[in-house]
């Protein structure tokens, strides 16, 4: 139960919170802070201070879908603080997105410390794929000073192009910006965007980086990052970093779970997170190259770096198992070329005929019996590559702490991220064809598949597999390890229940499910179907019917005509075909998504909208959530057609197949219910403040017409409705 002096201290950190804001009480804020401090404040504990697992099997996990305008983050905050302060845990905060992450380190934490009376320290954690790599950048700067070129940079950024004119200025204004303390490696801090070729040359990895034993680390700002992590009461973080983190046993980067209350924000994202995290995927013709590539280079880094012993021998074992494994990779070509149906027109670059994928998916994640055979005998050259490369990284280590190392510490830095990179890319691979060499085991498959990508003006196959439910993944790592969670977001419920949440993300039956209501007026908006809609099936039929519509929705002189409208189409070609058939008139009033960035095409939005002009935002699934567009900026979104997913993705196919499989309904238990979560978010578009009005009309006939449509109406919010 929650003590008195854990309710006093929430409720009064709320008062002065509301005071000091000069805000009212929301009802739903209320209910939210009520739910959240019950589950945390109901946590058994044992004489350690641990969280009695026999008594709180799953009641320490508080769930709650929160509608927009509920005020979701400042009742979290609220009711998790004093509960971490009082239980003394560090209360982790972890979002989907690195918009909200900065929203709370900057905004909301700051005015809960300034306005709520509650003492705590703060840190922001990112992963050191967010921060500038020293050492990197200084090697970076040597070679091109002195070659042009980086000569070793080579050596392991075998996929990337050289350096030119522009690049190089970028370095050595970081470095200027470094040196002089105006920037701090940060690369959300940088004062343009940074394209992601240029970054990864200067940043790095936990395989890559020499940690403790680099001659940066005094001035590294990541680990200036990281120290700050241990002295603070909540550290907010988001949801890679955590399943990071998680990967490596938990503790290694963030606090262990059973020492953390979690709070996970835009919680719906988490399993699809945490299936790309556990998903293995390895390139035949890039690996090949780099094993050829690797093994030219093997012979340099030894006569480098090589101490006589361990590394030498552990090095000359290496050319056998290089050859070996590139000779196997290039029988996998033809095999894979023989087991797999592309479309031709894919390899040339030219995009595929209807009905054709440059995807294959083995049908119940089985792998013919030829190539698991192959792959197991991958699986043991990189077995072996793997654990040799693992052993020259360690003596690496070691003699870089040796201050009488019999090689020179220039060249261990040098050659230190090279053995770390080939001995991540020989993990990798070891991984992905251990995982294609075993049948699987337990009741649920994995996903096995081969995609057909570019390579350089030709083709290569990229081969992968993934889980198809994270839901046990967190459920061993997570739910049953962390001492408490809180996961929220406005849409967590599918058809009005949890049922979707509790299978893709494997929150345990007897946590607290709470649905807390939105403060808005949905009566202020009017959701209409149009008589001569018609069922979105009928691809041609439906985008002629949506192109006649149009004109006449968008030039209504009634509250909907007004201001900003947003209409949301499920598929590309639909939308670039309903532009170029509208009258010039038309498109010169339309914003559509890929013309320009996002934020481009919101600016423009705005600046027209503010100018009393007009202005209609043509966009995909993105635009259907965590879009903002308040007031005038918003007064109508049409939504062509509902939300169903494109029936392609891999692991939704092989989920479905495993549900048939077992006598269910796919249809009716993953598309309907991810297709009605959907068509909630893109509703939300619309009502972003509790004053802002408008009209959705939706162009698709069959919620009307289909049995599951009833369903799919009843999980929306209360909008008046015209239905014809």
């Amino acid at each position: 139960m929650l003590s008195e002096k854990d309710k006093e201290s929430i409720q009064n950190a709320y008062r002065q919170f509301l005071n000091g804001r000069e805000l009212k009480a929301r009802y739903g804020q209320k209910l939210m802070i009520a739910a959240i401090a019950r589950a945390l404040g109901g946590i058994e504990r044992n004489g350690a201070g641990e969280r009695d697992h026999g008594k709180t099997d799953g009641q320490h996990i508080c769930v709650v879908e929160a509608g927009t305008g509920t005020g979701k983050t400042v009742s979290y905050l609220l009711a998790a603080i004093p509960m971490a302060i009082a239980h003394d845990k560090t209360l982790v905060v972890s979002t989907a997105t690195v918009a909200l992450q900065e929203q709370i380190i900057n905004k909301d934490l700051p005015e809960l410390i300034r306005h709520s009376g509650l003492k705590f320290e703060v840190s922001l954690a990112k992963g050191r794929g967010r921060y500038m790599c020293l050492s990197k950048l200084d090697q970076l700067l040597t070679e091109l000073t002195s070659s042009g070129v980086g000569a070793s940079m080579a050596l392991y950024e075998d996929e990337k192009p050289q350096v030119d004119d522009v690049g190089i200025k970028l370095y050595r204004e970081m470095a200027d910006q470094l040196a002089t303390g105006s920037w701090d490696g940060d690369r959300d801090n940088w004062k343009d965007t940074i394209e992601g070729e240029d970054w990864s040359r200067v940043t790095t990895d936990h395989r890559q980086c020499s940690g403790r034993r680099c001659p940066h680390v005094g001035t590294c700002s990541f680990f200036r990052a990281r120290e700050s992590l241990g002295k603070s009461r909540v550290i907010v973080a988001n949801h890679d970093l955590l399943l990071a983190d998680l990967a490596l046993g938990g503790g290694a980067i963030l606090p262990s779970p059973e020492e953390s209350i979690y709070v996970l924000d835009e919680a719906h994202h988490l399993p699809d997170k945490a299936l790309n995290h556990f998903a293995h995927h390895s390139r035949v013709g890039a690996t090949t190259g780099w094993l050829d590539q690797a093994n030219k280079n093997l012979s340099q880094l030894l006569g480098e770096i090589g101490d006589g012993a361990e590394l030498d021998r552990a090095g000359e074992e290496l050319p056998a198992l290089f050859t070996a494994a590139k000779q196997k990779l290039e029988m996998a070509w033809p095999l894979l070329e023989d087991l797999c149906e592309f479309d031709e027109d894919r390899r040339g670059g030219a995009g595929g005929g209807p009905g054709r994928s440059a995807r294959h998916r083995f049908e119940g994640g089985v792998v013919p019996e030829s190539l698991m055979q192959l792959a197991d005998q991958l699986r043991e050259d990189f077995d072996e590559m793997e654990a040799l490369l693992g052993k020259m990284v360690q003596v690496a280590q070691r003699m870089m702490e040796d201050a009488h190392s019999p090689v020179p510490i220039v060249d261990l830095e040098r050659w230190y991220p090279v053995l770390g990179s080939w001995h991540g890319r020989a993990e990798a691979n070891l991984e992905l064809w251990a995982n294609y060499s075993r049948e699987d085991q337990g009741s649920v498959p994995q996903a096995r598949w081969v995609t057909l990508v570019d390579w350089g003006g030709s083709f290569d196959f990229e081969v992968c597999s993934s889980p198809i439910l994270a839901g046990k993944t967190l459920e061993y790592s997570l739910w049953r390890r962390c001492y408490g969670a809180v996961l929220t977001s406005a849409t967590l419920t599918a058809l009005g229940r949890f049922d979707r949440l509790k299978m893709r993300a494997g929150t345990p039956d007897n946590a607290s499910y709470e649905i807390v209501p939105s403060p808005f007026d949905f009566s202020r908006a009017e959701l209409r179907v149009p008589r001569d809609a018609v069922e979105a099936n009928n691809a041609d039929l439906h985008t002629d019917a949506v192109i006649e519509a149009l004109p006449g929705l968008l030039s209504d002189n009634g509250e909907g005509g007004s201001g900003g409208a947003l209409v949301l189409f499920a598929s590309r070609r639909q939308m670039e075909t309903v532009y170029e058939s509208l009258p010039g008139t038309w498109r010169n009033r339309i914003l559509m998504q890929g013309q320009q960035s996002r934020q481009q095409l919101l600016d423009s939005h705005k600046k027209s909208v503010d100018s009393g002009g007009h202005s209609v935002l043509f966009g995909l699934a993105s635009f259907a959530e965590g879009l903002d567009l308040p007031g005038d900026y918003c007064r109508q979104v049409v939504i062509a057609k509902l939300p169903f997913a494109v029936p392609d993705d891999p692991i939704e196919a092989a989920l479905a197949e495993w549900i048939e499989a077992k006598g269910g309904n796919p249809f009716m238990q993953i598309t309907v219910p991810d297709a009605a979560l959907k068509l909630v978010q893109a509703c939300g578009r619309l009502l972003r403040t509790e004053r802002d009005s408008g009209v959705i009309t939706l162009l698709d006939r069959r919620i009307v017409t289909k049995r599951y449509g009833r369903a799919m109406l009843d999980s929306l919010p209360p909008f008046r409705r015209m239905i014809n």
